[in-house]
Formats: structure tokens, sequence, C-alpha cells
């Protein structure tokens, strides 16, 4: 029997289904003692590279994420995914990547180790992902971790997940993080994401920064976001800004940026 059959088994008999997502690992399967940190750390000792492996639910809505080169489409699905796996791969003691995977992924482990966590809550994942976007270390995270780690934040069921992506977009010192938290808050939509992204706009420090928030406005269902992308173009105080916000109404082919233009024009 391979290690993934047994771990097939194990699952079944536990009443859950069957992570054959993954191929061509060793695979393992561990229930969660302690944090995700405290179990990462443990298994960071092992000596040689190895992937950690566990699954959330998610609210309904992500993207549809099979872009790694490792990764190809197994399945169909007729409806939005509702889980998320999120793979870290160790090596030398260290995080060196983070990778997010919906079901209809199979992923392919290239030979290495896989350890698969049981019992991994949404919010100790929702803590865990938002302290390697923190992490200091000389800067800022390389983006192998910190744009996978956002992406995966911001479609959590846990209510502390957004608040820490929203946080992100309105409070840290790196103009990068708060593009990259503002991109996903236009993705996931909502009031509060949407009251986030406008804030952006309106107050934050760096032009660029604002730039990238109408472009998250642009982003959102048009409905909500070419409404906000007008107000921006009309009553902005920053040139570029509107500039950016004119632009994107030209990309959305909205009848409704067609005649804030023809007023300009008159």
């Amino acid at each position: 029997m391979t290690p993934w059959v047994a771990l097939a088994v194990m699952l079944l008999q536990g009443g859950v289904a069957p992570q054959t997502q993954i191929v061509n690992g060793r695979g393992e399967v561990r229930q969660a003692a302690g944090s995700l940190d405290r179990e990462i750390a443990a298994l960071a000792e092992r000596s040689g590279p190895l992937w950690v492996a566990y699954s959330i639910p998610t609210v309904p809505g992500p993207r549809r994420s099979c872009s790694s080169n490792a990764f190809q489409r197994t399945r169909v699905l007729l409806e939005p995914p509702t889980q998320m796996t999120i793979l870290i791969r160790l090596e030398n003691r260290r995080i060196v990547r983070l990778q997010t995977a919906t079901p209809d992924c199979e992923v392919d482990a290239g030979g290495l180790p896989v350890v698969w966590l049981n019992g991994i809550s949404s919010a100790d994942s929702a803590s865990w992902l938002a302290a390697q976007i923190r992490a200091d270390g000389n800067g800022t995270p390389e983006a192998r971790i910190l744009s996978p780690a956002l992406m995966a934040l911001v479609w959590h069921t846990d209510r502390s997940a957004i608040d820490g992506v929203i946080a992100l977009a309105r409070d840290d010192r790196r103009p990068f993080v708060r593009s990259q938290a503002l991109f996903w808050l236009a993705q996931r939509a909502g009031e509060d994401a949407v009251r986030a992204i406008q804030s952006a706009v309106n107050d934050d420090p760096e032009t660029e920064v604002k730039k990238k928030a109408v472009f998250a406005l642009s982003q959102l269902p048009k409905d909500q976001g070419v409404p906000l992308l007008i107000q921006v173009a009309r009553t902005n105080r920053n040139r570029e800004v509107r500039k950016q916000a004119m632009f994107w109404l030209g990309q959305s082919r909205d009848a409704r940026a067609v005649s804030f233009f023809e007023d300009v024009l008159k």
C-alpha cells in the first residue's frame, strides 16, 4: 500500500474525504497537537526539504488556483470552490515558499515528503499567515511567501482574517504590502473591503499606492466599481489618481463611463 493510499484509508475511516489532490509525494498524515506555528517549527527541524499541507474552508468565490507549473486541472468544478489547500515548503529550517491550490488542482510534490496536517482551524491559519506577512527579517518577505499568503488570508472564513487584510492595507509601512492587500480586498469585495479601498484612494501617503487602490476599484463588480471610479475621477484632488480612474473607466466599456466622458468633453 502506497503512503497516499494509506492516507486515504485513514481519512476515510475518520469520516473525512481523502486528500487525493497531491501526487508524486511521500505522504504522511499528522493530527495537529498544537498551534500551526508550533507544528511547522517542529517539522522544520527535520533534515531535507519537505512540504506541509493543510486545508481550510473558504468563503464562496475564491478564484480557481492552478497557476503553478507543478499543478494541472484534474476536475471541473461547477460551483466556486469552498475549500483551499495551503502548502508550505520547508528547507534548512526556513519557510522558502508558500503555495495555494483549489480542489480542482492536482499537485505534484516532486517526490518530496508531504506532511498533511489535520485539525488546523481557520482562525489559527489566519493568525499564522498574518504573522508571515508581518515578518520583518531584512525587510519584506519574499514574494513567494507574501503574495500567496495575502491571497489565502482574504478568503478565510474567520472574521479576523479579513480584518487583518484591511489593517495591512491601511497601516503596513511597506507600499508593496498595502498595494497587494488592496488588490485582494477587491477580489473579496463586501462593504468593509470597499471602505478600505476608498480610504486608501483618499488617505494613503503614497501616490503609487493610491493608484493601486484605484485599480482595486476597477476589480470590483461593475455596479460597485464604476460609480466609485466616476466619483474619484470627478473629485479626487490628486491629478495622477484622477487620470488613473479615467483610464480604468475607459477600460470598463460601461455606459455610465461613456456618459461621464461625454459630460467631461462638454
